[in-house]
């Protein structure tokens, strides 16, 4: 398996990692023991970069991790998040919790669920606007001096912020989604990350699965697919953006892989302090998604690229507009 580092300083780790996100919730029905074989296929196969969160279930996905983490703890880089407050009786409620108080508390419940003693990357699933963003990284910085958190990550969050957070204690890592289709980083926050030393984590560099070329109809997902209620997946926005699939059909046809391994070649080859974690809970996707390793781009290969898919192509917002506000920190 390739190896990046998380920035200059920071931690070597598998050049590609897993989102186990939909292991346990938003696309369809899952099946705990595909997903804890998949797990297990992803050691075999060298990817030990593992990303959660206590929200993923809500609750639920980091108990699964920790299932598959016993008597391999040592042989994976993991990573969770905290932030957002979930409610299982309404699934679709949002709120983020930002304070010194409840970064303690999530710390604890994370580490109880996956049955660590320690996590190797804490992130804050998203910004608390009613904290200050030192308040929050300072609590999360004293996890580290307690010996319960190894380095320190944001999500979704601006340049300016992460900026902030960085002169409280550094950041190790910052994950927000970038793919062919998401190409809102490039304004600022790569640039930002590069300087600082901080590594970027692409989610969804597989545009939520529709860059496979496997989703040719709103009609593939199952009626509690999350994907119903996205923009993207929706309407004329369908359309105009499986117009794009299909040339990166095209030019994966003539690199002789498959889309999906194009799309994630490409993100890896935007920087090399780039880490993408594509999400599965199927090991026929994982080998795929490996295989991209091995997909050469070279200059004349993203100018193709990007000649048939440039930034602002992609019809449709990423989130729904609830979700949209809370990415915006």
């Amino acid at each position: 398996m390739q190896t990046r580092t998380l920035g200059p300083k920071g931690p070597k780790i598998s050049a590609l990692g897993l989102g186990c996100m939909g292991m346990s919730e938003f696309y369809g029905a899952h099946d705990d023991a595909e997903s804890l074989a998949t797990l297990t296929r992803a050691l075999e196969l060298g990817v030990t970069f593992w990303d959660t969160a206590d929200a993923y279930g809500p609750y639920t996905n980091e108990v699964l991790v920790g299932r598959a983490l016993q008597g391999r703890r040592e042989r994976v880089f993991l990573a969770t998040k905290f932030g957002f407050l979930r409610d299982s009786s309404n699934p679709t409620a949002r709120a983020i919790d930002g304070s010194p108080k409840h970064v303690r508390a999530a710390c604890e419940a994370s580490l109880k669920r996956l049955k660590v003693a320690h996590i190797d990357l804490y992130y804050l699933h998203r910004v608390d606007r009613s904290v200050p963003i030192e308040e929050t990284v300072g609590a999360m910085a004293q996890l580290v001096r307690d010996g319960k958190v190894r380095y320190l990550g944001l999500s979704e969050v601006t340049p300016q912020t992460l900026e902030r957070a960085h002169r409280v204690h550094p950041i190790t890592a910052l994950q927000s989604e970038y793919s062919l289709w998401t190409r809102d980083p490039e304004e600022g926050v790569l640039e930002t990350c590069e300087r600082l030393g901080i590594g970027f984590v692409p989610y969804s560099p597989l545009g939520r699965g529709f860059l496979t070329g496997a989703i040719k109809s709103p009609d593939d997902f199952a009626p509690d697919d999350y994907r119903r209620s996205t923009p993207r997946f929706q309407g004329e926005n369908f359309g105009r953006n499986l117009a794009l699939v299909d040339k990166v059909r095209e030019l994966a046809r003539e690199k002789d892989c498959t889309p999906a391994q194009l799309a994630l070649a490409w993100v890896l080859a935007q920087a090399e302090h780039i880490v993408p974690i594509p999400g599965t809970r199927r090991i026929r996707n994982l080998e795929e998604n490996v295989g991209a390793l091995s997909v050469h781009l070279d200059g004349e290969d993203l100018a193709a690229i990007e000649a048939v898919f440039p930034a602002g192509a992609t019809a449709g917002e990423r989130y729904p507009e609830t979700m949209m506000r809370l990415s915006r920190g």
